[in-house]
């Protein structure tokens, strides 16, 4: 039995970590046929624009959020659960990002399946962290180096109106993903991805299914939603589940911009008033 629950273990820790690389760049009874659905309808495309031209603009976007994003804190929530609802396990901290390539997290909260937790969720974080500092290099960002776009037409994200298109990666990698974006149709920015990963994980991962949903905060697009369906042959269904929440963005540059400036004394010296 407990031979058993390593091997499942071992197989959502390697399923989870190709799905972060892959979404770095979503209760009850539910399932990736049930993720998730948007309730607007897609709208047909405008007559001005294709794939091309909304893939430079994401390029653009993406090099400008790099140089002006210097940190951010946010309150990450990691679970596994199953497809009935039931948390396996759970950890909650703070990930602290500062500009170019350093990120920590510090633990607050865990509970549940200590295994998951060594095996499944700090692999993951680990793996986050040692990407962030370069230690991980896997190609995964959502470029014209990467993708093509098909644009499938317009729909409404919430508040957000966004151009659908079908991502089609230009190579067969466990890093890329083979899905749908909606990027938006003023910043230019991704709002929402769903899909899977272009390359097959392994004999065991028959099938890993995610959904990722931004948030706009202080000009920044950032994660809010994670959440991963990945189907392991013989033990079925489980769900990894990332809350993005409390963020606090270029804290320190903000800091700086709010530090009192020392008066300078203009009269010549050994003057009087």
């Amino acid at each position: 039995m407990a031979a058993t629950k390593i091997k499942l273990t071992l197989f959502l820790a390697t399923a989870f970590l190709a799905m972060a690389v892959v979404a770095e760049q979503v209760q009850g009874q539910t399932g990736p046929e049930s993720q998730p659905e948007l309730p607007t309808t897609l709208q047909p495309l405008r007559a001005d624009v294709n794939g091309d031209q909304i893939i430079a603009r994401l390029d653009a976007h993406n090099e400008m959020r790099k140089s002006a994003l210097r940190d951010y804190t946010d309150l990450r929530t990691y679970q596994v659960i199953d497809l009935k609802g039931r948390v396996h396990a759970e950890e909650i901290g703070e990930m602290e990002f500062h500009a170019p390539e350093k990120k920590t997290f510090v633990v607050t909260f865990e509970s549940g399946s200590g295994l998951i937790r060594r095996m499944a969720l700090n692999p993951l974080i680990s793996s986050e962290i040692e990407a962030a500092a370069g230690k991980e290099h896997h190609d995964s960002a959502i470029s014209s180096a990467n993708y093509s776009l098909d644009l499938l037409g317009e729909q409404q994200v919430g508040p957000r109106h966004c151009f659908v298109a079908q991502a089609v990666p230009k190579r067969k990698d466990k890093y890329l993903f083979e899905g749908k974006l909606w990027i938006d149709a003023d910043d230019y920015a991704v709002v929402r991805i769903e899909g899977h990963p272009a390359k097959k994980l392994s004999f065991w991962i028959e099938r890993a299914d995610f959904v990722r949903q931004y948030q706009k905060i202080g000009g920044f697009w950032l994660p809010e939603q994670d959440q991963t369906f990945v189907h392991v042959r013989l033990y079925g269904t489980k769900v990894l589940n990332i809350k993005h929440q409390n963020y606090v963005v270029n804290a320190t540059q903000n800091r700086e911009a709010q530090m009192p400036v020392q008066e300078i004394d203009a009269r010549p010296a050994g003057g009087t008033d």
